[in-house]
């Protein structure tokens, strides 16, 4: 017989950025294991340190960042954290990114613009990457962007739970903020029971970032609890211009749900005095005190990325974990 036969078994190691260590915690605590000790720590001009405490050597490795602001430090603290990986011998490295640094930038609209979502998928690869694990990409294309596996998950089922509890099906409608995301409120409306569908027709210069104009609802809203439906949520423009059309449309009340809480100033502020009922978040990415107004809810991501870390390690089927619609 030629070769060597192991006995050795898998090992799940869960490693965690500074960005976020209360989601990763919480994975860990999910998956019943503990997070490996890391020493990470900044020079004094800026440079991070990263060293494992322990050995990863054979180890089937996540490694968990969430790119919050500034979120060009975060992505190069798990760049670096996939390198040392690597040199030290891990089996499998999957980069767990909650929410994908860059995911906005997926392609071109104009002349001599670069597409930095394909640029962060190649960087994870040449650091070391094997797989990579995300939650609602902005755009689906991004999976294509990395070459190796990709898992998409998604926010919809934990979202949609808790929104069927806050609104009456027979007086409700699901409403895109702009035509771009007629597909998921198409799907937010059939978790919610075939409610009426409408979107927020808007003009955006793209030539200035964060700026959107919200004209009018194409749909039936009148009378209605819109639930607005979008990935992410970044300083509150597009949304919070949404939720006013959509109120002068006759909407009786306005829930917001969005994967991302991205929330940069001035969020909080436009958000609170929208006029909408409730805006409800995941904590993909971490909710600050100055982030929090009495409207926001976030609901806990951890079990959907522990569940998805264990399928991977198993071998397993993620898309199992959306009945099969991953």
């Amino acid at each position: 017989m030629t070769g060597i036969i192991s006995q050795g078994e898998k090992r799940l190691v869960v490693v965690s950025g500074r960005a976020h260590p209360e989601l990763a915690a919480e994975v860990a605590r999910e998956l019943d294991i503990e997070l490996l000790p890391t020493s990470a720590y900044d020079f004094a001009n800026g440079e991070i340190y990263v060293r494992f405490d322990e050995s990863v050597r054979g180890s089937d490795v996540f490694v968990l960042q969430s790119h919050t602001s500034p979120i060009n430090q975060w992505l190069m603290e798990q760049l670096i954290m996939v390198d040392a990986l690597k040199r030290g011998s891990a089996k499998r490295i999957t980069v767990v990114a909650p929410f994908y640094p860059y995911s906005r930038q997926d392609k071109k609209h104009r002349g001599r613009e670069p597409i930095s979502a394909r640029l962060v998928a190649d960087l994870f690869k040449t650091a070391g990457a094997d797989r990579l694990l995300s939650v609602d990409l902005h755009a689906a294309q991004t999976q294509g962007f990395f070459d190796g596996p990709v898992d998409h998950l998604w926010a919809m089922p934990i979202l949609t739970d808790y929104v069927r509890t806050r609104v009456d099906p027979a007086q409700c409608a699901v409403v895109s903020p702009d035509a771009g995301r007629i597909r998921v409120a198409e799907q937010w409306a059939a978790k919610l029971g075939g409610v009426p569908l409408a979107f927020v027709h808007k003009t955006r210069d793209i030539s200035k970032p964060n700026q959107a104009v919200a004209n009018r609802v194409v749909g039936e809203v009148a009378g209605r609890t819109a639930v607005l439906v979008d990935d992410l949520i970044d300083t509150g423009g597009t949304i919070t211009e949404a939720v006013k059309v959509v109120l002068a449309a006759g909407a009786s009340d306005v829930i917001v749900a969005a994967t991302h809480g991205v929330l940069s100033d001035p969020a909080a502020k436009r958000l609170s005095e929208s006029g909408a009922r409730e805006v409800v978040v995941t904590d993909t990415l971490p909710i600050t005190a100055d982030k929090m107004f009495p409207q926001l809810t976030v609901l806990p991501i951890a079990p959907l990325l522990a569940r998805a870390i264990r399928e991977v390690f198993d071998d397993g089927s993620v898309t199992s974990l959306f009945d099969g619609n991953a």
